[in-house]
């Protein structure tokens, strides 16, 4: 079953949900995989480091932590996403905050696509991945013709 599901616990809340997980799809798909269900989580800075230092055992702020569900069908996972993390992140690079969010989404769905960042080979593979996978949000899909 292919579900995206958006649920949101801040202020925060994602202009144009269908055209977001129209992409996703798109990005999934472009890798071989069908979408299982997905739910993209936006929560605040102090829920996020509750998770690290819980899930984790990291004692930090982080912009996003990646559940991912294999046992399920299709590429199914659940995506917390930190608003105060990108808007932050978002000023100091120069880029909107629904830009920088994209980049974050894709993120998380590389992770559960098998991509690690964990080197500096890894992140510079993961921010080409990025890139190529925020290119695809502005392009037509052939069924929205």
């Amino acid at each position: 079953m292919e579900e995206i599901a958006y649920h949101y616990q801040t202020g925060f809340s994602l202009k144009e949900e269908k055209k977001h997980t129209d992409w996703i799809i798109r990005v999934i798909e472009g890798y071989g995989r069908k979408t299982g269900e997905l739910s993209f989580i936006y929560v605040s800075d102090e829920v996020i480091l509750q998770m690290n230092q819980e899930y984790l055992a990291h004692d930090f702020y982080t912009d996003i932590i990646t559940f991912g569900y294999p046992e399920l069908e299709g590429l199914s996972g659940d995506l917390f996403i930190s608003t105060d993390r990108v808007t932050e992140n978002a000023g100091q690079m120069n880029c909107s905050i629904e830009s920088e969010m994209r980049r974050v989404m894709v993120h998380g769905v590389l992770h559960l696509l098998g991509f690690q960042d964990k080197s500096a080979k890894e992140t510079r593979i993961m921010r080409e991945l990025e890139d190529a996978a925020l290119k695809l949000f502005h392009v037509k899909h052939s069924s929205d013709v």
